[in-house]
């Protein structure tokens, strides 16, 4: 679609991905990028091409369709991969991703979208370690970093929190089973209560399960979707719209997930509003997809990714508006208990209302109360068996947690023994092909020596040849020279 006029977007369909026809030079192609949109712009930053990070900022204008790239007028941005970038105030910060500039902890930069100066931001307090492929949500004045993988390729499931007033870290200890460790997730807040992580992989598995954080009690739970299946998927793109999440993309290293979906976070109910085909551009890993308000109007806007190549095609999808639903309280199964439990207790202390006006009998009214007393204080015997059994079973699952961490340590530390012995292998490979490029070097020289020395030996019979033929004629003349004497003295004599 071109930019036929200044509102363009108003004649698109509902819940369907549109390509933008952009005017004039394209940035590169890219993957896992960082991206934000303020003021009917797009902000691309930095991302991956080749095996190559990149350092440069792209803006791209929804109403113009034109690209433009910013230059910093102060400070550098290194070339980064897996970042995050939020919009905070008139400043857009950029925190974590993999880079060539190497650092222990992770690093907060800030652009200024007024003056385009670029600089550090000093943080304070417990610094989480450097890494990349984490999730970064905004959550009131504060940023929430969860998971990822560090510059030695560990992968974590720790939470840390920046609160953004006073730049200062600290980690969260949260209650109940963490999701497992894993990169290239996505992130949602919802009802400025919960914390949801979607999806994302380990070196070996790819997820498709829903974990969600009550930032007030500091709990996992892991509840259960409804609806259309989620697959396995890592380096999708999300950004959420009321009570809804969309979810673009993503893949499991074999193929791309060609649907868009849409979380209802107070329903958990999962729809596809939309299918592409083949290795379209929306089926890639590493994509990014942001929400951009033209006219009061939100829009989803899609960008790069990898799907066997590298994209640099910008689509938007016009949501369909939907009704806003009252916020759903996510609660663990511990919770959960604890809340049947209190509604039982409840129940026990309020008055019943008993009809009297066909019973005379006041023993049928003693027995009736008792009845009922009788059957709630089974009520909650038999919670109190469940919530035993489940604390039971909860602590079998931690035990069986901490037996999967030490092997999934052990396995870790084979892997980083093996990556050694590589290295040390590929160093030996290296000096045993450099020791045979000299030997051929030498061998070639030899073989030129050896055809001089054939040319030489052809050189040397010809003169051989020569000097014998020489001999012959000088053994020749010699006896000429003795017979013509002989004669010439019996001549004078």
């Amino acid at each position: 679609m071109g930019s036929d006029g200044q509102n363009w977007y108003l004649g698109l369909s509902y819940d369907q991905w549109v390509p933008l026809s952009v005017a004039g030079p394209t940035p590169a192609a890219r993957y896992k990028h960082a991206a934000v949109t303020v003021d009917g712009k797009l902000y691309i930053i930095g991302g991956s091409r080749n095996g190559r990070y990149l350092s440069d900022i792209q803006v791209f204008d929804l109403k113009s369709f034109t690209w433009s790239t910013i230059k910093l007028k102060s400070g550098v941005l290194p070339a980064t991969s897996g970042h995050n970038m939020i919009l905070w105030e008139n400043k857009l910060l950029f925190l974590a991703g993999h880079s060539k500039d190497v650092s222990d902890t992770v690093t907060v930069r800030f652009i200024d979208l007024q003056s385009y100066e670029c600089g550090v931001i000093e943080t304070f307090g417990k610094l989480p370690v450097a890494r990349g492929g984490q999730s970064v949500t905004l959550f009131g004045s504060k940023l929430i970093m969860f998971g990822g993988e560090d510059q030695h390729r560990r992968l974590l499931n720790d939470t840390s929190v920046l609160d953004l007033e006073t730049m200062t870290w600290s980690t969260v200890e949260t209650m109940q089973t963490s999701p497992a460790p894993r990169f290239d997730h996505t992130a949602a807040l919802h009802a400025d209560r919960y914390l949801l992580i979607l999806g994302g992989c380990s070196h070996s598995i790819f997820f498709n399960d829903l974990h969600v954080l009550d930032l007030e009690t500091m709990e996992w739970s892991q509840p259960q979707l409804q609806g259309d299946l989620v697959s396995p998927r890592a380096g999708h793109a999300g950004v959420t719209i009321g009570d809804n999440w969309y979810i673009v993309g993503g893949g499991d290293n074999k193929s791309g997930v060609p649907e868009t979906l849409m979380l209802n976070m107070s329903k958990l109910v999962v729809s596809v509003l939309a299918t592409v085909k083949g290795r379209d551009p929306l089926a890639s890993e590493g994509l990014s997809v942001s929400s951009a308000s033209l006219d009061g109007e939100n829009f989803l806007v899609a960008f790069g990714g990898y799907n066997g190549k590298y994209n640099n095609e910008v689509y938007v999808m016009r949501p369909k508006p939907r009704d806003v639903l009252h916020p759903k309280i996510l609660q663990s199964p511990a919770a959960e208990a604890a809340a049947a439990s209190v509604r039982a207790a409840y129940a026990l202390t309020k008055p019943e209302k008993l009809d009297l006006s066909e019973r005379e009998d006041s023993s049928f009214k003693e027995v009736h109360v008792d009845n009922t007393q009788q059957s709630l204080l089974a009520e909650i015997s038999a919670l109190g068996e469940q919530k035993k059994a489940l604390e039971s079973s909860l602590a079998d699952i931690r035990a069986e947690n901490a037996d999967l961490r030490n092997k999934i340590e052990d396995v870790n530390t084979t892997h980083a023994d093996l990556s050694k012995e590589l290295q040390s292998v590929q160093g030996q490979l290296i000096s045993e092909r450099s020791r045979c490029a000299k030997l051929e070097a030498q061998i070639a020289e030899l073989q030129k020596t050896l055809e001089s020395m054939q040319s030489i030996e052809e050189e040397v019979q010809v003169l051989r040849k020569e000097k014998s033929e020489l001999e012959r004629d000088m053994d020749a003349s010699s006896v000429q020279k003795q017979g013509s004497g002989g004669a010439w003295k019996w001549i004078t004599g």
